[in-house]
């Protein structure tokens, strides 16, 4: 935090199940009751995060973690904003392994949050290979959706990487991953991981080429910082090469949440 503060960052992104070293202490236990102790913690990391988002002056994206509601456990994570309020957000879409070894729950809210920097949306890792869920939000007027993940194989890493990319593109918005890098050999069903953070664009002349607005090094624990301009994606909305958003034919269908 003091890094990202340094470099005068508005938003720091964490990984999905960034504080899943904290598990070593319970391997003893099943996955499933290791993941509940790990659900011990979220409240404190929480506040603490909170304070730091004040005293940094720094937005927080606190990654996921995981929340134990009455006897239900959810991943979940929150936003922690510098003027001191703190918002919830809930990842959807629960795989199969989280499921099958921690005997996690999907959520049901999908929301934007209004920041001091422009309305984001968050999708915790599975969440962004559902199309519709960002196109939810960039109805809503998302600038900015944050992806927090987890993944253990590089073919794991490629199925979030290219959805979150085809996101930015399709919703014509600023997309930023995080993601966990290392092993975790004392934690089970937490041994290995693969990541390589990045923010994404719109694919327009005002953008880079590629899409890529800046890319970590693969696999490799580091701090990636990048700066967006929202003003050119007011512009590609009304004034781009193809508009994907103005241009869909809601003659013929729509998009609606229950």
């Amino acid at each position: 935090m003091d890094t990202l503060s340094a470099y005068k960052s508005d938003f720091a992104l964490f990984p999905e199940f960034f504080n899943a070293p904290l598990m070593a202490e319970y391997n003893m236990l099943s996955e499933a009751d290791a993941m509940r102790k790990l659900a011990e913690y979220t409240a404190p990391i929480v506040n603490e995060f909170s304070k730091l988002s004040i005293s940094y002056n720094i937005n927080i994206i606190t990654g996921s973690m995981p929340e134990l509601v009455g006897d239900t456990l959810y991943n979940v994570g929150y936003l922690c904003k510098r003027n001191g309020s703190v918002e919830r957000y809930e990842k959807l879409h629960i795989t199969p392994d989280e499921h099958k070894s921690w005997g996690m729950k999907g959520g049901k809210v999908l929301q934007t949050f209004d920041t001091d920097c422009g309305k984001i949306g968050i999708l915790i890792c599975y969440d962004v290979e559902f199309p519709e869920l960002s196109r939810l939000l960039a109805d809503e007027g998302m600038d900015i959706l944050f992806v927090p993940f987890l993944t253990d194989t590089q073919n794991g890493y490629s199925r979030v990487r290219f959805c979150a990319q085809a996101r930015a593109i399709e919703n014509e918005c600023y997309v930023a991953i995080a993601g966990s890098v290392g092993n975790l050999p004392k934690v089970h069903n937490m041994d290995i991981q693969y990541a390589q953070s990045m923010v994404f664009t719109p694919c327009d002349f005002a953008f880079p080429t590629t899409g890529v607005k800046s890319e970590a090094t693969p696999n490799t624990e580091m701090i990636l910082i990048a700066d967006v301009d929202l003003d050119l994606i007011r512009e590609l909305h009304n004034f781009g090469s193809v508009k994907n958003l103005k241009d869909r034919r809601l003659d013929l269908f729509e998009l609606k949440k229950r």
